[in-house]
């Protein structure tokens, strides 16, 4: 009798696998029908101007986590390049450096979509031609501007920026700027302009008659508070999270939110690890960088932390991070079985974001960003290879198809158009 009790509730057991089996394989084929059939668009990925070049670029399968073939792999439609400055010094000599790195990224930018393969990836300024390139099944490159330090103090700037394709733009970065207060001063309490400069509200202003969507992801809270009362247009905040559910100073609080929910716009939601569970995020650095650090000091090398890699100049931040990709392959291994034992940040932690963002404002004012390249990626999606499993985890909770559109990308082409009418109004006036 008791074998026999034994082998009913081993079928029963095994029934009960094969039916789990066979619906998670329905929700596997229902969210890649949903994601071969929505427009995906990641709108931050940082990049090294040392890999558009003809000899080694974006072609070829680099170890960058953002590339044709990895945005292939993963379904990834639209990546929005960045052309990112670190804050320098305030003066000529400042000014003028960080014009040059911005029109250097601008260009290499340029010669990933014009020269090296046009017929791969396109570049796109308007939600049409999004639309036209991905249905003619090339790839869409995107500019937003990350800092307007290179500005300098000529607003005429902006305008040039505009022309070479720039499509958002913050004011700041970490570290104040001649425009904005940067969230960074939330560390020591000190500011520079007390929310945005002078030349920061005409810089605005020039944004909103050009046609370039705004965003708040690094300026201070006073800076954007400002931002939402002087612009005439929608914002954007191109790689932000929850302050609720990670307080960290570069995620919105529910009074930012809250404007968002009376103004509009849309917030690109960021699988940055630190800023989507900040103890997770330590917990499990704090034990891989034991790895790395044990492995550095054998190849003579020294691990800095993200911020000091930020600080550095162009040249040796690209020469520390060839380095430290190096010890990053080398450590994979160790590095993968942590994961037994410490959870790291990953994509249900992420969608816990989304989740709370679209309870806050609404769906139609939701996106997704990574921030790849610049210090973003989590277990699960932590290259565009891996893009797919973010839309798996968005069926799995109950998405619908048209809903996980809006996030990936109809809502944050919608507010594209929407600037863009906003200028078109401004420029008639």
């Amino acid at each position: 009798m008791k074998i026999r009790q034994i082998g009913l509730f081993a079928l029963l057991f095994a029934q009960v696998g094969f039916a789990q089996n066979t619906e998670n394989e329905k929700l596997v084929e229902k969210a890649r029908k949903i994601h071969e059939n929505v427009i995906t668009i990641d709108t931050h990925n940082d990049f090294s101007v040392n890999n558009f070049t003809h000899d080694h670029n974006y072609t070829e399968n680099l170890d960058t986590q953002v590339n044709l073939p990895k945005m292939e792999e993963g379904g990834m439609d639209v990546s929005w390049l960045i052309v990112y400055t670190g804050q320098g010094d305030l003066n000529a000599e400042g000014y003028k450096k960080a014009y040059d790195n911005a029109m250097a990224k601008f260009n290499a930018i340029h010669k990933l979509t014009e020269e090296i393969a046009p017929d791969k990836i396109g570049l796109a300024t308007t939600s049409k031609e999004v639309r036209k390139l991905v249905k003619e099944g090339k790839k869409v490159a995107m500019i937003g501007v990350e800092n307007g330090y290179p500005i300098g103090t000529d607003i005429k700037n902006v305008e040039k920026f505009y022309d070479l394709g720039a499509r958002y733009m913050s004011l700041a970065h970490n570290g104040h700027s001649q425009l904005s207060d940067s969230n960074t001063g939330e560390a020591d309490d000190v500011w520079l302009n007390n929310g945005l400069s002078d030349l920061g509200k005409e810089v605005l202003k020039e944004m909103n008659r050009l046609g370039i969507m705004i965003d708040v992801s690094h300026p201070s809270k006073e800076a954007i508070k400002q931002m939402f009362e002087l612009s005439k247009a929608p914002l954007i905040a191109s790689h932000s999270s929850a302050r609720a559910l990670c307080d960290h100073s570069r995620n919105l609080d529910d009074e930012l939110l809250e404007l968002f929910n009376e103004h509009g716009g849309v917030i690109q939601t960021v699988a940055f690890s630190s800023y989507v569970n900040t103890e997770k995020d330590k917990a499990f650095g704090d034990a891989k960088n034991k790895v790395y650090e044990d492995k550095a000091e054998k190849m003579g090398f020294e691990v800095l932390s993200w911020g000091e890699v930020r600080e550095l100049d162009e040249t040796e931040r690209e020469s520390y991070i060839e380095k430290y990709k190096k010890l990053v392959a080398d450590s994979e291994e160790e590095v993968e079985a942590l994961k037994q034992t410490i959870s790291p940040v990953n994509v249900s932690d992420f969608v816990d974001h989304i989740d709370y963002l679209v309870e806050k404002v609404g769906i139609d004012q939701v996106g997704i960003s990574s921030d790849f390249d610049g210090g973003g990626g989590i277990d699960g999606w932590d290259d565009a290879s891996e893009t797919f499993n973010v839309t798996l985890e968005l069926v799995k909770r109950g998405y619908s198809k048209k809903e996980i559109a809006k996030l990936w990308g109809e809502n944050l082409l919608r507010v594209l158009d929407e600037v863009e009418a906003v200028a078109k109004e401004i420029q008639k006036a």
